[in-house]
């Protein structure tokens, strides 16, 4: 089974830029479809961007344009870039895997392996 670690979490003025990374442990990285979501205080845990094993990236409208999903399956690492932060960034984010994500790609319920979640703080 993966295990999941997200880093990268932090404060940061509005308009800056965060990296985020999410080493995986166990199986090979290649093996899973990976996707970030977020969630604020008092919010349900929404999707954030998306990558497949074959590199194919989705993103929510709220960060289209501002954030980048990547992944380095050599170094079993997945990345948000974050730039352009607003405050509505605000929220604990996740990273989150599955070998066959059985659903749809912005369904968390269709993501078995999570890490525990980095804190990003926007300041306005």
């Amino acid at each position: 089974q993966a295990q999941l670690r997200e880093a990268g979490g932090g404060l940061v003025q509005a308009g800056g830029s965060l990296r985020l990374s999410c080493v995986a442990s166990g199986p090979p990285l290649s093996n899973y479809a990976m996707a970030w979501f977020r969630q604020a205080p008092g919010k349900e845990r929404e999707f954030v961007a998306y990558v497949d094993w074959g590199f194919i990236t989705r993103y929510a409208d709220s960060v289209k344009g501002r954030f980048t999903i990547s992944r380095e399956n050599a170094k079993e690492t997945v990345y948000l870039q974050m730039n352009s932060l607003k405050f509505e960034d605000t929220a604990v984010y996740f990273c989150a895997g599955d070998p066959k994500v059985r659903g749809y790609y912005y369904d968390k319920n269709a993501y078995n392996y999570w890490g525990q979640g980095t804190q990003v703080t926007v300041s306005s």
